[in-house]
């Protein structure tokens, strides 16, 4: 950071940030780390349960109708809460794979990861693909390995899957002792201390902590454990890599806890080593220059949509992560864009659906900004300087629908759900130049089903999705306006425009896309939307 006379109550606040995601594959125990991650940081009091879906209570985090019915997170929520003289933004994401484009720009909206870990399954496919992104902005990771009271793998062979199949060197902080119905605890390595396990307590207590592995207390109450507990010390000591916070910093190492997310054991662990390693805000590529967080300018970008988290209110947020300065209502930014100032007021923190109006927020913190059409994924706002900050993505759809109404009179509402469900990023939505039909794309299956219950629930749309005849979607650049004539009046017919007006080629096959792009070489054909033109 270059040695500009930052204003310093902005670089106290700004060092006081922690903005951090949960990943995984779904079902590791993500929503249930999130909620005892917010009773230990006292956010709230009483924790819902996951599995429970019959209860009145449901995951503070899923606050979707058809969350609480399915028992999954397929929004990315946003919670804001104090802890130890520190503020922390903590983002829980989808863990459905159907839902991962939503992850990943959740991803580039915060500072460090939580990546939980099923102790029985162990790595699997949608944690890759999870790290995969975060190591794209070598974000600092924290690995959580969940259900050690249940009957679980190895914790040796768990971190060496771990480095073999994500590649990242693991640096053990806690080892858990036994599992199932004789897990007794994990020993702090760097602490020297033995952490007793007592199932669902929500703090642990001192009398609970043991210092030193020949302290013979722990022979005394743990006979049958302390010999292996011992040896595996030894191991570690010897063969385990130590914790280096450079190597954390850079995403090359993580530090790796055992616990039992759903006994709140080893949760408080996370949430301190989150205080104590986790990066605070840092700068940004703003497309001009590298942005300081504790520059007195106001920049940030916008990294998601919500339409109807409050139903009766019919409202949309649009969640905006700060980068530098400091918001206060009622500011004037300019929309760089539409290149035209807007009023910020009434901005919003989050406890999931919980919303409070947001007097100060400096880098590092997520605000919520009522959003009339105005605003859409990616969009930058500055106080006035041209900026664009990078790396927000949408990717080319991999199945195609298309939405065809039981009742033809509600064509209004079908168009106007669908543009809305389409600038949320919920779902990706085309409409042919040549016919007007309109086609959603997806990851999964899922995303179909989710936006079907959220046309019928939120606009009273009764939609069928029907196969559509498209392979895939390709954003459009031209070199010229003559170009650019020509492909539309040859290719009108396989054309379209997104919820943005950026034109795209829907191409019905590979062999389709291939020729095309072999006849139109000068013709850029583009697997994201960053490329795309607005088609004028």
């Amino acid at each position: 950071m270059n040695a500009l006379p930052y204003p310093p109550e902005l670089l106290r606040d700004v060092a006081r940030r922690r903005t951090f995601a949960i990943i995984s594959h779904p079902d590791a125990g993500k929503t249930t780390l999130t909620e005892k991650l917010l009773l230990f940081g006292g956010a709230i009091q009483l924790a819902g349960t996951v599995k429970a879906r019959k209860s009145a209570r449901h995951a503070t985090s899923d606050w979707m109708e058809v969350e609480k019915q399915r028992g999954i997170s397929v929004t990315s929520s946003v919670m804001q809460f104090e802890y130890q003289e520190h503020v922390v933004n903590l983002l829980d994401t989808p863990g459905h794979e159907d839902f991962s484009e939503d992850t990943y720009r959740v991803l580039t909206a915060v500072d460090a990861a939580v990546m939980v870990i099923d102790a029985a399954k162990g790595v699997e496919a949608q944690t890759i693909k999870l790290l995969e992104v975060c190591r794209m902005r070598n974000t600092p990771i924290i690995t959580f390995v969940n259900k050690f009271d249940r009957e679980v793998r190895e914790p040796f062979e768990l971190l060496e899957e771990i480095e073999a199949v994500l590649g990242i060197e693991c640096a053990p902080i806690t080892w858990p002792i036994g599992m199932g119905k004789t897990f007794r605890g994990v020993y702090h390595l760097r602490e020297d201390s033995l952490l007793r396990f007592a199932p669902g307590e929500e703090k642990r207590s001192e009398a609970e902590k043991l210092d030193g592995i020949d302290n013979p207390l722990l022979a005394a109450q743990f006979p049958l454990e302390v010999g292996k507990l011992r040896e595996d010390v030894e191991l570690l000591r010897d063969a385990s890599s130590p914790f280096n916070l450079d190597d954390f910093l850079a995403g090359r190492q993580t530090p790796v806890f055992f616990g039992s997310g759903i006994n709140n054991f080893g949760v408080q662990e996370i949430l301190q080593a989150l205080l104590d390693w986790a990066p605070a805000p840092l700068e940004r590529d703003g497309g001009a220059r590298q942005v300081q967080p504790a520059e007195p300018a106001f920049t940030g970008f916008v990294f998601k949509i919500q339409a109807n988290m409050d139903p009766r209110h019919r409202d949309r947020i649009a969640f905006f992560r700060v980068c530098s300065g400091r918001y206060s209502s009622g500011m004037k930014v300019k929309h760089v864009r539409l290149d035209r100032e807007i009023k910020l007021a009434n901005a919003l923190t989050f406890m999931a659906n919980e919303r409070v109006l947001m007097e100060d927020a400096v880098a590092g913190d997520i605000i919520g900004i009522h959003n009339h059409g105005q605003l859409h994924i990616g969009d930058t706002l500055t106080e006035g300087e041209t900026l664009g900050f990078k790396g927000i993505p949408y990717f080319s759809p991999e199945l195609f629908r298309q939405a065809r109404l039981r009742d033809p009179l509600k064509s209004k509402q079908l168009q106007k759900g669908l543009q809305e469900l389409g600038e949320e990023g919920a779902i990706q939505v085309f409409e042919n130049l040549a016919s007007g039909a309109l086609l959603l794309g997806a990851i999964g299956q899922l995303q179909f089903e989710v936006v079907a219950q959220r046309l019928q629930t939120e606009y009273k749309v009764d939609a069928i999705f029907e196969a559509a005849d498209i392979y895939t979607a390709r954003w459009l650049t031209f070199p010229d306006e003559t170009t650019r004539r020509n492909f539309e009046r040859e290719q009108q017919h396989r054309m379209g425009r997104d919820v943005d007006g950026n034109i795209v080629y829907l191409a019905s096959t590979r062999y389709n896309l291939d020729v095309t792009r072999e006849k139109w070489s000068k013709v850029g054909f583009h697997a994201s939307r960053e490329h795309g033109q607005i088609l004028g």
